[in-house]
């Protein structure tokens, strides 16, 4: 709007004859100019309704701007950050987007051109309002497209995140049924076994009962190494797939390892670590770089996840899994989780603000953990 300085100005000079008709004239594009941006960004409203009033603004600007002339052809260039606003947010409905920027900045650019040579204005002065007319339209049509872009960039980051979660869970759910698949029909038969046999031969029922404890034991074991590893998928895997996932997603990775080979329990574990906090990278952090360390002196490990993000949140981080607030979770099982898994083997979970800025998750465990 500070470009109804230039009108403004006219009228205060004397120039703009009679003044109560610039006036009105001056406060009808103003309104219309003012209706045009609140509906085109409601998405509630037609998308006829702004384009319609665009036209609107084009027939009484070019009617004023002849009429008053000099300072009243600023109002061209209003017109274009109007054309603009409401061709960004029409190009995203159409197929053609480029084509209806060439029809909406271009045609009011062409009334501008079309209503100097009206008012009698030179070359230069309809060169430059025409200019000032096209770049406005295109400026503002083109960050609206880019914010646009942006969403759904962003969203597309969300469902890839979401959909690798997704994958995970039906991996390990495979995971589980090929543990306890063979593993429970093993010990139904040896169950209808024992019922058969009891009253016979006691001495067999025992022994039945016996591989049914042996399985059962076996099959626990199994479960909980599932569960805190996903079963055979250690550090290192998590780490190479934790760089790909975090690059897919637009965040620039760095992966530094320091010392020798760790245990299968501490592997396991630090795999699990490395896993939750990507995710929650991706999904929550907002961040465009993530520096992933694992640091083993022989005694205890240190796994840290540091990342520039700032996230939806922004509250103070509780480990104890209330709330997550770097990356707006709040209420989430995934940090809580950890921390009560570390805890089992030793270690200790700590997430809060970076020195310097973004976000850190630390995790340490012994190398050899107490059983």
């Amino acid at each position: 709007m500070i470009l109804l300085v230039w009108p403004l100005w006219d009228m205060a000079g004397g120039h703009a004859e009679p003044l109560w008709l610039a006036c009105v004239a001056l406060a009808a594009v103003a309104a219309v100019h003012v209706a045009i941006v609140l509906t085109a960004f409601d998405g509630r409203v037609p998308m006829r309704i702004p384009i319609s009033l665009v036209v609107a603004q084009t027939g009484l600007t070019s009617v004023v701007a002849v009429g008053f002339k000099g300072g009243w052809y600023s109002l061209f260039p209003l017109l274009g950050l109007a054309t603009g606003v409401v061709v960004g947010h029409a190009s995203r409905q159409a197929r053609g987007p480029e084509a209806s920027m060439l029809l909406g900045i271009g045609g009011v650019s062409a009334v501008c051109g079309l209503a100097g040579w009206v008012g009698g204005e030179d070359g230069t002065s309809i060169l430059g309002n025409s200019y000032g007319t096209i770049t406005a339209g295109l400026v503002t049509a083109v960050i609206l497209r880019l914010f646009s872009a942006i969403t759904l960039l962003r969203d597309a980051r969300e469902e890839l995140a979401e959909a690798a979660v997704t994958q995970e869970r039906l991996r390990f759910s495979r995971d589980l049924h090929d543990l306890l698949g063979h593993t429970l029909s093993l010990m139904v038969v040896k169950a209808q076994a024992i019922r058969l046999v009891a009253d016979r031969d006691p001495v067999l029922a025992a022994e039945q009962a016996t591989d049914i404890e042996t399985v059962g034991r076996r099959a626990l074991g199994e479960v909980r190494q599932a569960v805190s590893g996903y079963r055979g998928r250690g550090l290192a895997d998590e780490l190479d797939a934790a760089r790909t996932a975090l690059c897919d997603a637009g965040v620039d990775a760095t992966v530094l390892r320091d010392g020798p080979p760790l245990p299968a329990g501490p592997d396991a574990l630090l795999g699990w670590a490395v896993r939750e906090g990507v995710t929650n990278v991706i999904r929550h952090s907002g961040a465009r770089r993530c520096e992933i360390s694992v640091r083993n002196d022989g005694e205890r490990v240190v796994l840290e996840l540091k990342d520039d993000g700032v996230g939806p949140g922004g509250a103070v981080p509780d480990v104890n899994g209330s709330e997550y607030g770097a990356y707006g979770v709040r209420g989430g099982h995934g940090l809580r989780g950890l921390t009560e898994r570390m805890a089992v083997a030793d270690g200790t979970v700590e997430a809060g603000p970076a020195p310097g800025g973004g976000f850190l998750l630390a995790v340490t465990v012994p190398v050899t953990p107490s059983l």
